[in-house]
């Protein structure tokens, strides 16, 4: 027992050396560590201390830690090795505050825990802090209400980036204030974005100290995460923040949103550019990469160095070894991520296979909540795609299936089959799955072919009519290099003496400036400007074609086309490539010449294509359903003959097998997705009917009618109960329709008593019928006018206040009715519908 003991003291004296602090035995001699007098140990001492050490130290601290000038900084309680050192926490405690003392650790030589006694209970850490980074960190004290309290409105980081800004004329003028917000760069927060910040003030106000934001790509996580940081370091809860990426080219992205945001009032720099300095800094950027290289976040710095730490792309920066790095720092932690935990599509996970990418997937994310606090897997604020789209700040895509004769057979169950005489002169068969694409199956005819089928089929930029901006994502970089030599051969022949090879651009890790080029191509300078239109500044290269680079955290908001010429398994790599086109983008703001403009007929993108050549929206989403059926040539390579499976050469007994037949193009169907979104993104509405479905109250219930029984149950026993967190706001924004649900509506349809939840306007049809049943207007002729103001009087809040306070002349500035339209509507009429609207029609469905 003994020798536990002092081997514990042993490890504890050697890691107090590692982090900085100079151990002096000697009791009398003053240093920032003083070993009180009863505890000088020497070999020969071992034998008489005894089976239990601590009961001979009556009372005494093991080891008191000091700052520079001497003060007690620091309590380290000590234990033996077979001992939990939390057992002396209140001991720990004791001493602390008779030291007074805010920070204690607790250690048996192996487990380390480091404790904020104005913070909360003891961290766990790996290695002990070092004494510029306990002192440093000993400045921040703590104030969890000021954060609460603070007031976050929309123009908070306005107020970083320009304080004066509303007494300026340029903003109080109307007129010049879009060009004002736009020239200076300003950037309010939006209202889902707000939200965001009050739940994590929520959440810190129930005293938890890890939150997770769930949101879709393009909403804007980085100005979210900037508005959390200056709230952190404005209430004083934190002197430095570190800002964790996965990607190198991500490190100078968020640099300069950071710098751009918050730069009046905090510094940020990247760690390896500043490795000198970058304790000035409260803003720290690095990758997770950096820091795990040769275990550079324990040697390099400290438990307490970084009060706040965020990690970006949260499901992939904290995954595997990494997530060592994330837990390593005390202090608060965000996640940000916008991969919904519910997109495992046909996927049973009661019988995973270890090899469905999609298992280590749902692993991931299910320890992505975990880390961040969210056991229920509920993240703290959740906005969805979906969300995005219903309230007009994100477009869902055009998605295109199109499918070769070829991997029509390389998805099929058989896969593509080959035949082959062997060395001994037999015939043999192998099977290509859909996998083995640019891998082991090659074909120039169904490459020719994609790129063929992408490039009549693309959309086109709306101003100057040239293909739109397009990513196309290829199996590997080889691949890439085929297809981008191929788009460029097509181009010379679409758009003769335009191009000269630089058309595509392969942009994969390969290529030397690839980073730049990627910045280059989202400030619209890749290889040139203005190819076709002067005065519009859009890129000369219109394709990148990349492999991984540009999957996650790169805005490009004018990209038109989006092109998986690859399997995709992973549910998040599906996602991310989806979300490269979901952000809105007005196309006249490259236009510099306003004789033009008036000639764009539709300046805003409100769509964008998804080209997905391997089913993967089919992968992902059982019985995605398609429409808009094209059929197109075939399409053969000159130089070869043979057709289907039957041209080929190479392979055989497990080798590459080059297909040197032609290919034909099978099908190409379109659908463009609505508010309703893609199955992907509709999975919690589908959970919550299969449990409604299985609980038997609730059948019973409905069953026998009892309506308000199924209500008020489900209201009490099913809503905001841990694991899914159900609420009928969620529903209602799940089913994704453009009216307001009530609960019976919903528990009518999961049961099959209506097919179908109907839209806004077939109710605004079914109540206007009612209301011509009962009234039976005698002249027809109306009947368009007095359904027009019927619908609108049942919808628009406005405009019955209008009719109510007879302001008549306001019409004349409301768009959705007006005073021609009322002009339409006799007298009588207009009465009868307002008094029927109020005693017969429930406006609160009609709400979005």
């Amino acid at each position: 027992m003994a020798e536990k003991e002092a081997t514990s003291r042993i490890k504890i004296n050697k890691l107090l050396e590692t982090a900085g602090w100079h151990f002096f035995p000697d009791a009398n001699t003053a240093a920032n560590i003083q070993l009180e007098p009863s505890v000088t140990i020497k070999s020969s001492d071992i034998d008489a201390l005894g089976d239990n050490f601590e009961k001979t130290s009556k009372g005494f601290i093991d080891f008191l830690l000091l700052d520079t000038r001497g003060f007690p900084l620091i309590v380290l309680e000590a234990k033996s090795e077979n001992k939990n050192p939390l057992v002396g926490k209140e001991q720990a405690r004791k001493y602390a505050k008779s030291q007074n003392c805010r920070f204690v650790i607790l250690s048996n030589g192996n487990l380390h825990y480091f404790w904020d006694l104005e913070r909360g209970n003891p961290y766990l850490i790996t290695s002990f802090p070092t004494p510029d980074s306990v002192m440093g960190y000993h400045q921040v004290t703590p104030n969890p209400q000021r954060l609460i309290e603070s007031h976050v409105s929309e123009d908070y980081i306005v107020l970083t980036q320009r304080p004066n800004y509303q007494s300026e004329a340029a903003y109080r003028n109307e007129a010049e204030r879009p060009g004002y917000i736009m020239a200076n760069k300003l950037r309010f927060l939006r209202p889902y974005q707000l939200k965001a910040i009050y739940a994590l003030q929520l959440a810190v106000k129930e005293g938890k100290d890890r939150f997770l934001f769930e949101m879709a790509t393009g909403t804007g996580k980085t100005l979210t995460a900037a508005a959390v940081i200056k709230l952190f370091l404005r209430s004083g809860n934190a002197r430095r923040v570190l800002f964790l990426v996965d990607r190198l080219e991500l490190e100078d992205q968020a640099k300069k949103a950071f710098a751009s945001l918050l730069s009046a009032d905090f510094q940020t720099v990247i760690y390896k550019e500043n490795r000198d300095d970058w304790r000035r800094a409260e803003i720290v950027v690095t990758t997770v990469q950096s820091l795990l290289f040769n275990n550079k976040y324990q040697r390099l710095f400290s438990p307490t160095d970084f009060d706040l730490v965020i990690s970006d792309e949260a499901h992939r920066s904290i995954g595997g070894n990494a997530r060592a790095v994330f837990d390593y720092f005390i202090g608060y932690k965000l996640g940000l991520t916008a991969t919904p935990r519910d997109y495992l599509k046909r996927f049973d996970k009661t019988t995973p296979s270890t090899r469905d990418p999609r298992e280590a997937e749902r692993r991931l994310m299910l320890d992505t909540y975990r880390t961040f606090g969210c056991e229920n897997s509920e993240p703290t604020y959740r906005y969805s795609l979906l969300d995005g789209v219903k309230e007009g700040y994100l477009i869902n895509p055009t998605v295109v299936d199109a499918r070769t004769e070829i991997t029509t057979d390389l998805l099929s169950k058989e896969g593509f089959i080959v035949t082959f005489t062997d060395d001994a002169g037999e015939d043999q068969k192998e099977a290509f799955k859909q996998r083995e694409f640019e891998k082991r199956f090659f074909a120039d005819a169904t490459n020719q072919l994609f790129c063929k089928t992408f490039l009549e089929n693309a959309l086109r930029d709306p101003v100057s009519g040239e293909i739109g901006k397009s990513i196309i994502f290829a199996v590997s970089q080889n691949h890439a290099a085929k297809l981008a030599q191929i788009l460029n051969q097509m181009a010379d022949r679409m758009f003769p003496g335009k191009y000269q090879s630089d058309f595509a651009v392969q942009v994969t890790s390969l290529i030397p400036d690839a980073q730049q080029f990627t910045i280059n191509f989202s400030n619209n300078n890749l290889l040139g400007s203005a190819n076709f239109l002067p005065a519009y500044k859009t890129s000369k290269a219109r394709v990148c074609v990349t492999v991984g680079m540009m999957t996650t955290g790169y805005d490009c908001t004018d990209i038109l086309n989006l092109g998986m010429f690859r399997p995709i398994f992973s549910p998040t790599d599906f996602i991310q490539i989806k979300g490269r086109g979901t952000r809105k983008h007005n196309f006249l703001e490259q236009l510099f010449d306003d004789s033009l403009k008036d000639g764009v007929r539709h300046p805003q993108k409100s769509a964008f294509k998804l080209f997905d050549f391997f089913a993967n929206c089919e992968y992902f989403e059982k019985d995605f359903n398609y429409d808009e059926v094209l059929k197109l040539p075939r399409y053969q390579k000159k130089s070869t003959t043979g057709g289907g499976g039957g041209g080929g050469g190479g392979g055989g007994g497990g080798g590459p097998y080059e297909h040197l037949g032609s290919d034909i193009l099978s099908m190409i169907k379109e659908e463009t997705i609505g508010t309703e979104g893609m199955k992907i993104d509709r999975m919690f509405f589908e959970k919550f009917k299969d449990t409604i479905r299985e609980n038997v109250t609730v059948a019973a219930a409905v069953k026998s009618g009892q309506w308000d029984r199924a209500v008020d149950y489900v209201t009490c026993e099913v809503f905001d109960k841990p694991e899914e967190y159900y609420s009928l706001d969620k529903l209602r924004k799940a089913a994704a329709v453009d009216r307001r649900l009530g609960l019976r509506e919903i528990l009518e349809k999961i049961f099959g008593l209506i097919p179908r939840f109907k839209s806004k306007d077939e109710l605004l049809e079914e109540e206007f019928a009612k209301f011509v049943v009962d009234y039976k207007p005698e002249e027809v002729s109306i009947i368009p006018a007095l359904k027009n103001f019927f619908k609108a009087y049942v919808t628009d809040n406005h405009l019955r206040e209008i009719m109510e306070t007879k302001k008549f002349a306001m019409l004349y500035t409301t768009p959705s009715f007006t005073a021609a339209d009322l002009k339409a509507v006799p007298v009588k009429y207009r009465t009868l519908i307002a008094e029927y609207v109020k005693d017969y029609v429930p406006l609160n469905q009609f709400v979005a």
